[in-house]
């Protein structure tokens, strides 16, 4: 399992559990070696965990702009 830093903080990247991103895929983050306290998202292309998903589920990272699309698509969200 990967590990990354965050503010003093050992964060774990689960390499298995990820969504495929227009420039990288992102893979879930949690606080702890045996995957207890999620913690969010990590963005394979910059290497950073300053991720946001919004209410249709589209998962962006702050600092490269790497994004994924919502799993279903409405006109009317538009």
């Amino acid at each position: 399992m990967l590990t990354v830093a965050s503010d003093d903080d050992t964060l774990y990247v689960a390499e298995d559990e990820g969504q495929r991103g227009q420039d990288g895929p992102f893979y879930v983050v949690y606080r702890t070696e045996d995957r207890e306290g999620r913690y969010g998202f990590y963005c394979s292309n910059c290497e950073s965990v300053d991720v946001a998903m919004d209410s249709m589920r589209r998962i962006k990272c702050n600092g490269c702009g790497n994004f994924t699309k919502p799993d279903e698509w409405d006109s009317a969200h538009e």
